[in-house]
């Protein structure tokens, strides 16, 4: 199939008469040749408009050529639906992945985010007041039993965090929010292995380790809160 449309190149209708291609043809003939018009002289052009006279001022090339530019245009459309088709195809598959996308971001920080958040607060924010109130007596027996209850407890609600973090798979665009939760519960964890070492041997040395892990956890917790924005 020709590049160029004959019936463009005469400027006639595709139902044009043979008489209307004909004097069509003389018109530009005349308008492009260097021997009647300087001025409009155009060679190419004379060469374009001498092709397309050729094939549609006979009949039966002209019948030829139609059928061609019939099937041409049904090849042409069948191709560009074939390309909506794929492009609308393309554009629903990025649209669902986006949804799905948003979808296990809300769902990981409504699953694993946020109990994990309510988790540490408490037990981040309990520290200060429990070193505070056995500082009164540090061998007080009852004291040293409530120390321990609130280590206990610490400990069963980092093995809570720790499990809801595991749960679930963080999505991409929360790998920074979940490096930082991970790295808090990694301190609070050491953190809480400090503490414990105090009720069997009293060295205030493992309350203020304990206590400095803990602040190192505050901070790296509060960098995963930025991070959500």
């Amino acid at each position: 199939m020709e590049a160029s449309n004959h019936y463009e190149t005469l400027k006639v209708s595709n139902n044009a008469s043979q008489a209307e291609i004909k004097q069509a043809y003389r018109r530009l003939a005349k308008l492009f040749h260097p021997d009647s018009n300087q001025d409009t002289a155009n060679h190419e052009e004379i060469i374009k408009i001498n092709a397309a006279y050729e094939v549609l001022s006979d009949v039966q090339r002209r019948q030829q050529y139609d059928e061609e530019m019939r099937s041409y245009s049904r090849t042409s459309n069948i191709r560009y639906q074939q390309r909506t088709a794929s492009a609308q195809k393309q554009y629903k598959t990025k649209k669902k992945s986006a949804k799905d996308a948003d979808e296990k971001v809300e769902e990981w920080l409504r699953l694993v985010y946020q109990p994990v958040n309510r988790l540490l607060c408490r037990i981040l924010n309990s520290l200060e007041l429990q070193i505070e109130e056995l500082a009164a007596d540090p061998f007080d027996d009852e004291l040293i039993d409530q120390f321990q209850e609130y280590l206990d407890q610490c400990r069963n609600d980092f093995k809570k965090a720790q499990n809801t973090f595991r749960s679930l798979p963080n999505p991409p665009s929360l790998a920074r929010v979940a490096a930082h939760l991970y790295y808090t519960l990694n301190q609070v964890g050491d953190g809480l292995e400090e503490l414990g070492y105090f009720p069997l041997n009293y060295d205030d040395r493992y309350l203020h380790t304990g206590q400095e892990m803990f602040r190192i956890a505050t901070r790296l917790h509060c960098e995963a809160q930025d991070s959500v924005g």
